[in-house]
Parts: structure tokens; sequence; C-alpha cells
């Protein structure tokens, strides 16, 4: 039986006919990203935002590394993070899941997810793990920080993108206090803060093999592993290079660069590997 407390538990289900339905525990608290980019009441404090950090580290670890066979979740974001009555972070929404059996190195399924939390391997479309799961924890991660969405429109064709500014920030050593979230007023802790970005930075990295286990993020993040300085990606190095005035670009310079990360990771994954279907 999958059971962990962090997992959204399934209290039952209905067939009649071609009708079904699952019953889920109701979470009264919605989603994290119902209090992340809406106009909530509530402001989710940074010992909050630590603690639903952990907690979903811990239920992906147990989905991943835990259970008979590796449940690669394929959809990890806020919306689909619930909140119960103490905001104890729920993952929830498993309709993109897939089965990775534990003498398989790799599943090959189409691609599923949402854009903004895919890792690069999904454009290639070469088998993936469960360290796509880690890399779309590491954009969420980001998110939990700041309290904005990763890209946002700044004019017609131009975007933000807050993962470049926030990996060289952390690659500068820099004082990381301008990456948080604004409503805080600088209320959080600085060393949880900067394990935080680094383990988040760890999370999407562009090869897959440089991303941390999901049960190493648990320990990183709660101070019994050191999280050494990230090196800046890839990816996001070339395209601040592109665009020199911070993290600003058009879609054709992002869907370019995604071109050439298609080319690279093909490359990168052209070995033999253990598939399941």
């Amino acid at each position: 039986m999958i059971m962990h407390t962090n997992l959204v538990r399934l209290l039952g289900f209905c067939t009649d006919g071609s009708r079904r339905l699952l019953v889920y525990e109701y979470m009264v608290n919605g989603s994290l990203s119902s209090h992340l980019f809406s106009r909530s009441p509530t402001i989710l404090s940074w010992e909050l935002r630590c603690n639903m950090a952990l907690g979903t580290a811990k239920g992906l670890s147990y989905q991943h590394e835990e259970c008979k066979d590796c449940i690669v979740h394929c959809d990890l974001k806020p919306d689909n993070i619930l909140l119960d009555e103490l905001f104890c972070p729920k993952i929830a929404d498993f309709g993109m899941a897939k089965l990775l059996g534990r003498e398989y190195s790799r599943v090959l399924t189409t691609m599923r997810g949402t854009i903004r939390y895919l890792a690069p391997e999904w454009i290639s479309g070469v088998p993936i793990t469960h360290k796509a799961d880690v890399y779309s924890y590491g954009m969420m991660l980001l998110e939990i920080v700041s309290g904005r969405r990763n890209s946002e429109k700044i004019k017609e064709g131009k975007f933000t993108y807050f993962p470049i500014y926030a990996t060289i920030k952390v690659n500068e050593g820099d004082d990381l206090m301008c990456l948080l979230d604004s409503t805080l007023e600088g209320n959080a802790d600085t060393e949880k803060l900067s394990r935080a970005c680094r383990v988040a930075c760890w999370c999407i990295q562009d090869a897959e093999d440089n991303r941390p286990m999901m049960g190493q993020v648990v320990r990183m993040l709660e101070g019994v592993m050191d999280v050494v300085v990230p090196p800046v990606l890839r990816s996001l190095q070339m395209l601040a290079w592109r665009t020199p005035a911070l993290q600003i670009w058009t879609v054709g310079e992002v869907f370019l660069v995604q071109c050439e990360l298609f080319i690279f990771f093909v490359f990168l994954n052209s070995g033999k590997h253990t598939l399941s279907a």
C-alpha cells in the first residue's frame, strides 16, 4: 500500500458504467499555488515555506526511493501541492505519473507535464528518469522562495526568467535576500535561505546526472548534508549571453536555446539504457 503523510490520501472510488469517481481527503487550504501567486489573505511565513519545501521533498523521496516501484510524478508544480488545515503539503494529481520498475533505469513516455517545470530531457524525447521530477521540484522551490512565477511576461514577446537571476546570485555568493518574496519583508533565516537556493540550483542542473536524489535533497534541507555552490547552468549561460540586459528574452531566443539543448541532450543520452515501456 502506498501511504505517506505528504501524499494526498485516496479514500475510495466509485464506478457506474462510464462514470468513474475518485474520492480524496479534503484539503481545506487549497493549493500552494493559490497562496503563492494569488491575492490570498494568508501570507506564507518563511517557516511555513521551509516546512512545505521539506514535506514535498519527503513525499517525492518516498515515491522515488521507498515504494516497490519508482513513481515518477511527471507534473510536479505548486498547483499540485495541496495544503491541509495545518498547511502540511501533500502531493496530488497523479494522472500523468509513470511507474518505473526497479529493474529499469528509465521509462519511455510521451512528453507530459507543465512547460515551465519541464526538465530539458523532455524536449529531446529521450526516455526519462525520476530526475525529471527533481528538476520540477527545483523550479518549484525557487517559486516558494520568491513568491513569484519563474517566468513572467513583461511586454509583448518579452519575458523575465527568475532562475537565471537566482543561479547567478547563488554562484556569486551575494546576499540572497534579494531573491526572497518581498511580502516577507526580510523575515527569513539567512542560512536556510542560502541552503534552499543552493538546493534549487542543484535540482535544475541541465544534465540529469548532476541533479541530486530526492533523499539527498531532504538531508540537505534538514541541514545534515552540506550543500556546495552549484555551477551556473549551461542553458542559462546561453540565455544570459544572448540577453545582457539581465533575465529578459524573446520567444525566438528561447526556442533557439531549446533546439540547442535538444541536440545537447540527445548526445548526452546516446548510450544504451534499460528501458521500461
